[in-house]
């Protein structure tokens, strides 16, 4: 195997494609990448087992070849040579990789291709377009709402739901939730549900661009990938059955509150400052005209602040997680933001107003 190739067209899929790799791992080979030489083109794959990232760039190719090198190890050689340099990287039969640029020359060892695992998968299931921007935002919308290690597995992503001429997406932790949806070009797609494990959400927000290019979403009995401009990552997904969530989104309440979304955030922020450490917990007191906030801690400090909204219904009092609404806050675009609540015990629903897309859910808690 030898090629040559600038250094930029060469990091850039490094980048790509290093978060997956695991600093701890049950298999030596898997804290390598492999590089697939062809006749110009260099691929480079990097997997933890349950997910795989490929991405594949134009080289100059002198012998086509195929072989690991340590990940971490490689990268920062690249990362650290200086800009517009060129990097020639070679093989030779005792199992040395070798990069050279300039007067920088470096010696990695390396471990058989044969040994390298690859996911394989038959995607028979739909297919579709999305912009990549439309699947960033998908995700970006609902990300923060999923679970962190919940025993309920199937909670530790977010649910990807075909229907209606609809990719919808959905996450929650069981005290929070958040949904987003795009609309899709084919609208004959068959009704379908899959769950995406977070480490594949985190990696494609990483990995996604605020791009009106296509990307390619094929589904599988057990595994999804998702197809985007020199960057392939195939995924298993979690295999359970999701919560039915449309229980869980509330009617619009007849209490609604409607106010400027930076003036509550900046709101919110101000009183969480006072705020327990542990429960995170904010009193909202809803009144005709006015939202009056106050937070307090075992420390006996308090804040208190009031906001000047339009309200419609009776009086309320509620607690709520106020690291929950600043979240929600914080992915929702500027301008009106509606509120509305059943009663004092009910979840609140947060969305802009006029825009039923995206919505939010969270979950009161007891003061």
């Amino acid at each position: 195997m030898k090629l040559t190739v600038p250094r930029e067209t060469l990091l850039k899929p490094l980048q790509s494609i290093i978060g997956v790799v695991e600093k701890r791992h049950t298999m030596a080979v898997l804290s390598n990448i492999l590089l697939t030489v062809t006749s110009d083109s260099l691929k480079l794959t990097a997997t933890d087992l349950e997910i795989e990232l490929v991405a594949t760039i134009p080289v100059k190719v002198d012998a086509e070849g195929v072989i690991t090198v340590p990940a971490r190890k490689f990268f920062d050689i690249c990362r650290g040579l200086p800009e517009k340099a060129m990097i020639d990287i070679s093989s030779d039969a005792a199992g040395k990789v070798t990069v050279k640029s300039s007067r920088n020359k470096f010696t990695l060892s390396s471990l058989p291709a044969k040994d390298f695992p690859s996911i394989e998968s038959d995607f028979n299931g739909a297919s579709f377009h999305v912009s990549q921007k439309g699947l960033l935002s998908l995700l970006r919308n609902t990300a923060f709402s999923m679970a962190q290690q919940d025993v309920r597995y199937f909670l530790n992503g977010i649910l990807l739901e075909i229907k209606n001429g609809s990719l919808r997406v959905v996450a929650t932790d069981g005290h929070r939730l958040a949904t987003s949806e795009v609309a899709l070009s084919d609208a004959s797609l068959s009704e379908r549900q899959v769950i995406m494990p977070r480490k594949t959400v985190l990696e494609l927000t990483r990995v996604c661009e605020d791009s009106d290019d296509k990307v390619l979403i094929q589904l599988g009995d057990h595994h999804l990938r998702v197809s985007l401009p020199q960057l392939t990552i195939t995924s298993k997904l979690i295999d359970g059955r999701y919560p039915d969530y449309t229980r869980v989104i509330p009617a619009k309440g007849q209490n609604v509150l409607t106010v400027d979304r930076d003036q509550l955030k900046q709101a919110l922020t101000l009183v969480a400052i006072l705020s327990n450490e542990k429960y995170r917990a904010v009193r909202l007191r809803f009144n005709e005209g006015v939202l009056g906030l106050s937070a307090n801690n075992p420390e006996q400090e308090q804040a208190e602040n009031e906001l000047e909204v339009q309200y419609e219904g009776k009086p309320l009092e509620v607690g709520f997680n106020v690291g929950y609404m600043l979240e929600i806050l914080s992915v929702l675009p500027a301008g009106i933001v509606e509120v509305s609540l059943a009663s004092a015990n009910s979840s609140a629903l947060m969305h802009q107003k006029g825009n039923d897309k995206n919505l939010y859910v969270v979950m009161p808690i007891r003061l």
